[in-house]
């Protein structure tokens, strides 16, 4: 059994960072993520938020409503939730509210800036060449000027954080080795102790949470289990399917061959047809 929490479970993130008596957490976390212009002094959490299809799952988007410290107001959608075609969905989530919600919370949220961070514990770019653990986007033109100085995203594939304790050199660092290894912790490591990591880990100690508290939490840790299984089910499926396919293109591929050659040194095209197993229409139009 771990001593702490799973900071990826719905239950684990919200106890971390989604209540009011711990908001201060999550700015210090966020402050290590937003730009000098956007440092955040004080945050709502808004009922802004986008729920996944399957209601069995965790929410996969939380609408966080911000103050700067010169006075910007701007929205930060926090992802911690694993979402199929990711790449896809980020665009999505991050349009904002319609009118009406918009009316609710008595704020026109369509003209503030929007920045989408997604803490994720899988890997979404395909190419390894290109794997990052931190990537910072906006939208560009064709000359590298921002188009759009309203939209960001911070994307931390944390499978590729891979700096050990004492290769840790700031808050941010700290912050990110947290998130990673918290569940695997059995004491707190020298590094760590500081005010904010002491609290967070005082929150994600599950010896001293409530009997209903850690029954709830072992619950939200079963659905992701169980999602992690699927989706990885279905990675080796998918991976199984593409080696046969492979396997049958390569086959055809050298029928095809076979068959033009016996086809060009005048072999009978139902001769062919018996050694390649092709019919007799392929053969023809080869």
């Amino acid at each position: 059994m771990s001593k702490y929490i799973n900071p990826y479970t719905d239950f684990g993130f919200k106890r971390l960072f989604g209540t009011e008596g711990n908001k201060d957490l999550l700015i210090d976390f966020l402050n290590c993520l937003l730009s000098l212009k956007h440092q955040i002094i004080e945050l709502n959490f808004t009922s802004l938020e986008l729920q996944v299809e399957n209601r069995a799952e965790p929410k996969a988007i939380d609408d966080l409503l911000c103050n700067s410290a010169n006075g910007e107001l701007f929205i930060v959608k926090m992802q911690k939730a694993k979402l199929n075609f990711f790449r896809n969905k980020a665009l999505f989530p991050i349009n904002l509210p319609d009118k009406s919600q918009a009316q609710q919370n008595d704020l026109d949220l369509h003209h503030l800036p929007v920045f989408h961070i997604a803490i994720l514990d899988f890997p979404f770019t395909e190419l390894e060449e290109i794997r990052k653990f931190d990537s910072n986007a906006k939208l560009y033109d064709q000359d590298g000027f921002v188009f759009y100085d309203k939209l960001g995203f911070r994307f931390l594939q944390m499978p590729f954080f891979n700096k050990k304790e004492n290769e840790l050199i700031s808050h941010y660092d700290k912050w990110c080795y947290f998130l990673k290894h918290l569940e695997t912790f059995d004491d707190i490591p020298q590094i760590l102790k500081e005010p904010v990591f002491f609290k967070a880990f005082k929150i994600a100690d599950l010896d001293t949470m409530p009997h209903k508290e850690w029954e709830v939490y072992q619950r939200s840790r079963l659905v992701q289990i169980e999602l992690k299984a699927a989706m990885d089910t279905a990675k080796e499926e998918g991976i199984k399917i593409g080696v046969k396919q492979g396997k049958e293109q390569s086959n055809l591929i050298k029928a095809w061959k076979i068959a033009k050659e016996m086809k060009a040194r005048g072999f009978v095209i139902d001769v062919i047809a018996e050694i390649t197993n092709l019919s007799n229409e392929e053969i023809e139009n080869l």
